[in-house]
């Protein structure tokens, strides 16, 4: 007798599929892309991932991470989710950056001012410089009135000859809603170096800038599309540059 697929049966073979394609993509070497994580906790609903970042140096082509994700809800305090980086520039063919599992467990839900949830994300960097890494740390939300506040601190370590150690690195937003599906604010990103002892200022990067959160209309029943647009300013890899990102969430 047949039956049906289940939600969790239906996630766990995509999951499967985006897996093995990035397993058949072409190496590069380049470090997955930020956005900010959030705390997560929609059981039994799966969400397809789009993202888009750009990195802009002075005088320098602007480099493009493409990437696509597919999100899961596995419980009430759980949601797991694997992406696949991609790298290039304006005209040249995109090439697998990364494979990237990321778990995030929720550990309050309510009963606390702010909300917190143990994020984890485990890297395959491709590429010439093939390696494993790992990002873990505490990631914070809160609400005020109509304005959502966040805070993340992550701890992440590459397993390479050349590796610096365990670095830190943190992530930030507040917006503001301006009305139903509408919220305007501003985000920053940054890298202070070794955990327990962070690199000269000169050495750190931070950047930070505007950011727009729309809810997008959808008509079938039980999704939900959601686009995040943010322009960065300041340094990326320790050098004055440029960051636009966007990213598109299709839940259902």
């Amino acid at each position: 007798m047949h039956t049906a697929p289940t939600p969790c049966t239906r996630a766990s073979k995509a999951l499967a599929a985006l897996w093995l394609l990035g397993g058949l993509g072409a190496p590069a070497g380049a470090d997955p892309g930020y956005y900010l994580v959030t705390p997560y906790s929609q059981a039994g609903q799966a969400a397809l991932d789009f993202r888009y970042w750009t990195v802009k140096k002075p005088g320098a082509a602007a480099l493009l991470w493409p990437e696509l994700g597919l999100r899961y809800g596995v419980s009430h305090r759980w949601t797991s989710e694997l992406l696949l980086s991609y790298i290039g520039t304006l005209g040249s063919r995109q090439k697998l950056s990364s494979v990237n599992w990321q778990n995030d467990f929720l550990l309050s839900q309510g009963q606390w001012p702010i909300d917190v949830a143990l994020h984890s994300q485990l890297i395959r960097n491709h590429g010439r410089d093939t390696s494993n890494a790992l990002e873990l740390g505490p990631s914070l939300q809160g609400e005020w009135g109509l304005t959502q506040l966040n805070f993340n601190l992550f701890f992440e370590h590459e397993w390479h000859a050349a590796s610096h150690g365990t670095q830190l690195k943190y992530q930030w937003q507040a917006l503001h809603r301006l009305k139903q599906g509408l919220r305007l604010g501003v985000q920053g990103f940054g890298e202070l170096g070794p955990w327990a002892h962070w690199a000269p200022q000169a050495a750190q990067s931070h950047r930070a800038g505007p950011s727009l959160r729309l809810g997008l209309p959808i008509a079938q029943p039980g999704q939900a599309l959601d686009l995040q647009l943010s322009y960065l300013n300041g340094k990326v890899y320790g050098r004055p540059a440029d960051m636009w990102s966007a990213q598109l969430l299709l839940s259902f």
